[in-house]
Order: C-alpha cells, then sequence, then structure tokens
C-alpha cells in the first residue's frame, strides 16, 4: 500500500474512532430532561437518543465493535505506514540500519497511538461531555446505521453479553429515576454557579424535607397554645383576645387536654358587631377540630389539611395529651423560610463567623444546615436542639451545662421551668475528636 493511501486510511480510522467515542460518551451523559426539552422543540433525534438509553444493547454493542476493529486496522496500516519514513530519518540521522529500522518501528507504533489518544479519543469525550444532547442528537442515526449495517454480529455480541449480565445478576437498564437527593445535589449545583439565590435554593431545600420533617418541628408547642375554657366568662375572652389577638382559638373544657374544638374569632367579632353575648356555650359557635398524631410529617399533614378541608389542626402524642398545634401557616413558613419570616422571630442568629445563638425548639434539620454538619448522634431520637441536649446529656440539662460534638460546643444559655430556651453554639477545635462529651 502507498505511503498517502495509508495515511489517507488512518486519517479515516481516527475519524471513525472518534465518532465511536463521542455516540459513546454523550448518549450516556445526556439528561433525559434536556432530551424531552429538545423533542418538544421539534427535533425528533431526541426520541431516538432517549430509545437508545431506554434499550442500550444494540447500540453500545456496534460501538464497541466498531472500537476494537478501527483499533485493529490502524496498528496494522499504522505501522506500514510510518516505520519506512520513521526508518529514513533515523538512517539520516546517523543511526545504525538495524537499529533504525527497529526504532523506526517503535516510533511509528508511538506515533500512531499518540494520534488516536488525542484525536479519537480525548477531544471526542471532551466534546461529548461539554454538549451531550447536542451530540447524541447528530451521531445516534450514523450509529443505528451501523448497528442494521452489522445486525448479525451485533445480534450474537448481544446475546452474549445479555447471558454474561444475567449470570452477573447485572440490571439490564439503566435507573432514571430522579431521586430526592439528585434535586438536592442540582440545586446546590446550581447555587454554586449562581443560577439559583440563596434563599430559592433553601426553599428548594425545605420542600424536599417535608417528606422527613415532622410536625413537632414546625408547630407551636403546648405552653405557647392560648385557648379557652367552655366556662370562661366574657370578660376574660375578651382581655385574652386583646392580649393575643389570632385568627383561631382552641377551646377545652377543664384542661388543655380535653379539646372540644375551636372558635374562630370573626364568629366573636360577629356576636359583638350583633350586640350578643360572647359565650363559648352559644350553639354552633365551636368547630370540630382536626387533631393529628405527632409522628406525621409534614407533607402527611398538608395531605390532612387537603382531604379535611382545614388549616388549623390540634397535634397529640401517643397519650392523647396535646403537644401542640398547627395550621397550614406554619407549613407554609417551614417552607419558604427566612423569605417570610421576621427578624424578631429568627431561631438561628449568627453572632460571628464561629458562633450561633439558636433557640432550643429549632428543627434539627435547621441546625445541621446552618452548621454544616452531615449527621448528629442518635438523631432518630429527638427532632429538636433541645431534644439532641437531653439525649447527650441523657438528664433535663441546667443552665451552663454543654457537649462537644465535632468541632462544636453546645452550651445552655437559658433554662425556663425545664425548658431549653437559648443554646450558644461555638466552634471549636477543628481537629477535635467527634465523639460527644457532655460538659458539667
Amino acid at each position: 500500500m502507498e505511503t498517502t493511501e495509508s495515511l489517507l486510511l488512518i486519517a479515516l480510522l481516527i475519524g471513525l474512532s472518534a465518532l465511536f467515542s463521542m455516540a459513546e460518551l454523550s448518549v450516556a451523559a445526556s439528561r433525559r430532561l434536556r432530551l424531552r426539552q429538545l423533542l418538544d422543540q421539534g427535533d425528533r433525534r431526541a426520541q431516538a437518543v432517549m430509545n437508545v438509553q431506554d434499550e442500550p444493547g444494540d447500540y453500545f454493542t456496534v460501538i464497541q465493535i466498531g472500537q476494537n476493529t478501527v483499533a485493529i486496522l490502524a496498528g496494522l496500516v499504522g505501522e506500514g505506514a510510518f516505520s519506512p519514513a520513521m526508518g529514513s530519518l533515523l538512517n539520516l540521522l546517523g543511526v545504525d540500519p538495524l537499529a533504525s529500522e527497529r526504532w523506526g518501528w517503535v516510533l511509528s507504533f508511538l506515533l500512531v497511538t499518540s494520534l488516536f489518544i488525542l484525536v479519537a479519543d480525548l477531544l471526542p469525550k471532551r466534546l461529548g461531555m461539554a454538549a451531550p444532547e447536542r451530540v447524541a442528537v447528530n451521531v445516534v442515526m450514523p450509529m443505528q446505521y451501523f448497528a442494521t449495517v452489522f445486525k448479525p454480529v451485533v445480534w450474537f455480541f448481544k446475546r452474549l453479553t445479555d447471558l454474561l449480565s444475567h449470570l452477573l445478576g447485572l440490571p439490564e437498564r439503566r435507573d432514571d429515576k430522579v431521586t430526592p437527593d439528585d434535586i438536592l445535589a442540582m440545586a446546590q449545583a446550581g447555587a454554586e454557579a449562581g443560577v439559583l439565590a440563596g434563599a430559592e435554593h433553601q426553599v428548594i431545600e425545605n420542600v424536599i424535607e417535608l417528606d422527613t420533617r415532622l410536625v413537632t418541628t414546625s408547630m407551636t408547642g403546648r405552653e405557647r397554645i392560648v385557648h379557652f375554657l367552655l366556662d370562661d366568662s366574657e370578660v376574660l375572652i375578651r382581655a385574652r383576645i386583646a392580649q393575643y389577638p389570632h385568627s383561631t382559638y382552641l377551646v377545652c373544657d377543664g384542661g388543655i387536654d380535653q379539646v372540644l374544638g375551636y372558635v374562630d374569632s370573626k364568629h366573636l367579632l360577629n356576636r359583638v358587631l350583633n350586640a350578643q353575648p360572647i359565650s363559648l356555650k352559644a350553639e354552633g359557635l365551636i368547630n370540630k377540630v382536626l387533631i393529628v398524631p405527632d409522628r406525621l410529617t409534614l407533607s402527611e399533614m398538608l395531605s390532612q389539611f387537603r382531604h379535611a378541608h382545614e388549616d388549623f389542626a390540634v397535634i397529640v402524642n401517643e397519650y392523647s395529651l396535646v403537644v401542640g398545634i398547627i395550621t397550614i401557616n406554619d407549613v407554609m413558613n417551614t417552607v419558604m423560610g427566612e423569605l417570610v419570616a421576621p427578624l424578631d422571630e429568627e431561631q438561628i442568629v449568627r453572632r460571628d463567623e464561629n458562633s450561633w445563638l439558636i433557640d432550643g425548639t429549632t428543627a434539627i434539620p435547621d441546625v445541621m444546615r446552618a452548621l454544616d454538619l452531615w449527621a448528629l448522634p442518635h438523631q432518630e431520637e429527638y427532632d429538636t436542639l433541645a431534644g439532641f441536649l437531653m439525649v447527650m446529656l441523657r438528664r433535663i440539662p441546667r443552665k451552663t451545662d454543654a457537649v462537644e460534638w465535632s468541632g462544636f460546643r453546645f452550651e445552655v444559655m437559658d433554662v425556663d421551668n425545664f425548658k431549653i430556651d437559648q443554646v450558644l453554639v461555638s466552634r471549636i477545635d477543628p481537629a477535635a475528636s467527634p465523639q460527644s462529651q457532655p460538659v458539667a
């Protein structure tokens, strides 16, 4: 074969190898969401790429056959194309003829190999990774043509591959399910790239957490519930409304754990405007209240609100004792976070670069996010920062009690009637052992 013909053949083989490399990586890296967008825009080739992703056997089989065939031909042609030229060059440099022939073959091999690595492998794969969907829709049709031409060979190797995959227990199709972790990872990447603002990133994380956060992390605690007793006088009801203006009030009989229902403040106002006495025993004034267990997630709570056509619920524990109340606004505030929370209601206040003042009722996911922690010990046993301290200390914390964990010191600053109000979290030695150390 003439040198010119050999060089042209090598160029053709390099082009084919580059095509196979781009076809392999671009289809594997193509995102289904982006392909669907291309399909909606009228590019039917996107559907062919998605079909390949669903049934990749024939496609990748023909690519592997092509790549290996090209590699073998390149070795045969390359040695004959460049060895004489390299030998002659070495002769001109004064190298012994026998040595120049041997080293000419080595240099020819290195040159052909380098060309294939650079032009037929690295550059095409980089292009396939940089714009996978664009490349995939352009190469999928040529690859399907090759699959048709070499169909008998493809069928044979595909069946052998299917047999080996079955014996090894490997899946036949890739799993394209998008998990919450995938969404969080994409949101994090978007925030780091500047595509998402910090508040928008936070909202996405909060929405995903609705399936894991319990209602107790967003409720109004038992000690803060403003409620009426059935026998309360009109003077007492008026005074309590003036002191604690709310849209809804719980009504109980004898104690907060004996819930009768709730009364809407607009109905009380209507009685005042009509010069009627305010009596909780008036017929039709008390509404039936939605009662839910304290182990519901916020996502389940939203479903309960939707099915019951209510926006207010009482949360009880396994002993039927009231632990708090929750409204649909509480759930929405959890989702929106700092976008709607007034500054005076912030539960986490960053004092400086290495310290935070945190409310004891703050939900653990919020604490972990603020401190950039991946996990806390015995995390399934508590929902709030106060619960974390109780579990770690194995008793009711007192003022100045502290726990050290993973480079942070959690110190109780204020306790009110056994309730932890404020906790000072300080960053200590980052190299400290990640074992809890209760400090008296």
